[in-house]
């Protein structure tokens, strides 16, 4: 915990500062949710094809990143609130001006109760 997902568009390949986000992401995530630094992990997932409404895919004029945070249950809606805000705040940082309309969104979701992990 917190498991953290982060699927985009590869259009964005060379716009998105991964690492940057990532360790960006992870102090937010300790401070405003009180998650322990060892705990975040991050995967980041490209797509290869991305459609936005009628738009020919082949145009390649827009990318979109979703950002999913899966916290233990426990923390309360502000608390949600104010990491979603700051993940958006921190992919328009560390996603630059580039030749795309950019979509992005956040959801953040409590961990099934059956969740469990184990490290090696």
């Amino acid at each position: 915990m917190p498991q953290i997902t982060i699927d985009y568009s590869d259009t964005m390949e060379n716009a998105f500062d991964r690492a940057g986000f990532a360790r960006a992401l992870h102090e937010a995530t300790v401070e405003i949710a009180a998650a322990k630094p060892e705990a975040c992990k991050t995967q980041f997932r490209p797509s290869t094809y991305t459609v936005s409404g009628y738009e020919d895919p082949e145009t390649r004029g827009h990318a979109v990143v979703h950002v999913t945070i899966g916290l233990l249950a426990g923390r309360g809606d502000e608390t949600k609130a104010k990491l979603t805000e700051t993940v958006l705040e921190l992919l328009r940082e560390h996603v630059a001006d580039a030749a795309f309309t950019l979509h992005a969104s956040v959801e953040i979701r409590d961990l099934d109760p059956s969740y469990r992990k184990f490290d090696r």
